[in-house]
């Protein structure tokens, strides 16, 4: 019995250190082969299970690098929505730019005209006092400096909306500038012409007065009468002056006033120059404050060189020193 079990076994030895025996380990043959085909499943296993873990590592990686990819398009589109933002808003910004521009020209040109206007009639001491927005330049090859701050996106457009937002700003006020400068440059001229229209200017060399206004005795009846204006002495030739501006309504001659001149003056005022040797002015004709209008003389209705000067306030004689300086 024992001897037909043997071949069904195998003898393993043991070799050890050269002082000792060797080791005969006895195993049956289904163990020796048993132990390869286990070593052998195990490290297939181990490769079955490296290739899991390899193939899901790499599934990771693929997703991770297709999310990555997706944020770096998503951002790439935002970039490009952002820049064609910013684009879009420099067209306009450089739209409202060249429309402001043409504006402030028409601004400065209204300056020009009100600034002309003071330098005629105003003071010197006026006539400096109108700021230009014209004189406002821009040169970049001149010098320039300043400490670099970086800025996002976020905030170019920021700063792009803020820029917008200042041209209506501006815009709104050049509405003003606009309606306004006309407006007060007309009132201003309205102004200028109601005062230089005012009769207040001494319309002869001469101050020496003859005859006042109101009643007196008439020099060639000798009776009481009511005089209109006021008389000023003075010498054959001498020049008279309009009183105000105006324009010429009347430059004739009869008995009574002998040549005579009426001067229309804004606010229903009228000056009357009588009795004059020469006439300057025609019929028709605007004359400016202190211009000369004719010559002092005796003609018509009167005892010597002298001038006859009215005011008429709306078809009423009054009082020519209450206008005359």
């Amino acid at each position: 019995m024992r001897s037909a079990s043997l071949p069904h076994r195998m003898t393993l030895l043991v070799l050890r250190e050269a002082n000792q025996p060797v080791k005969q380990i006895q195993v049956s043959k289904p163990f020796v082969i048993a132990v390869p085909i286990a070593a052998l499943l195990s490290i297939s296993g181990l490769i079955i299970s490296l290739q899991m873990q390899s193939g899901h590592t790499i599934s990771r990686l693929e997703d991770t690098l297709r999310l990555q990819n997706l944020k770096f398009e998503a951002i790439v589109t935002d970039k490009n929505e952002a820049i064609e933002r910013l684009q879009s808003q420099v067209i306009t910004l450089s739209g409202q730019s060249k429309e402001l521009m043409d504006r402030m020209e028409r601004v400065s040109e209204l300056e020009a005209e009100l600034q002309s206007f003071i330098d005629k009639y105003g003071s010197k001491g006026d006539a400096g006092k109108l700021s230009s927005l014209s004189s406002l330049s821009w040169d970049e090859s001149l010098g320039r400096g300043g400490e670099f701050i970086a800025v996002h996106d976020q905030e170019i457009e920021e700063l792009a909306q803020e820029t917008s937002d200042d041209f209506l700003e501006i815009s709104a006020m050049l509405d003003e500038i606009e309606k306004n400068v006309p407006t007060t440059l007309q009132k201003a001229k309205q102004t200028q012409y109601s005062i230089s229209g005012t009769p207040s200017e001494w319309p002869t060399l001469s101050t020496r007065l003859t005859s006042n206004f109101g009643y007196r005795t008439d020099p060639f009846t000798g009776k009481a009468a009511f005089h209109a204006g006021i008389d000023i002495s003075g010498k054959i030739g001498d020049p008279v002056y309009a009183a105000a501006a105006g324009k010429i309504i009347a430059a004739e001659s009869n008995r009574s006033r002998g040549k005579y001149i009426i001067i229309q003056h804004p606010n229903g005022l009228q000056s009357w120059y009588m009795h004059l040797s020469e006439i300057k002015v025609s019929e028709g004709d605007a004359v400016k404050k202190g211009q000369t209008i004719a010559k002092l003389g005796n003609s018509g209705r009167s005892t010597g060189p002298h001038l006859h000067f009215e005011i008429v306030k709306g078809d009423k004689k009054v009082n020519p020193l209450s206008y005359l300086q």
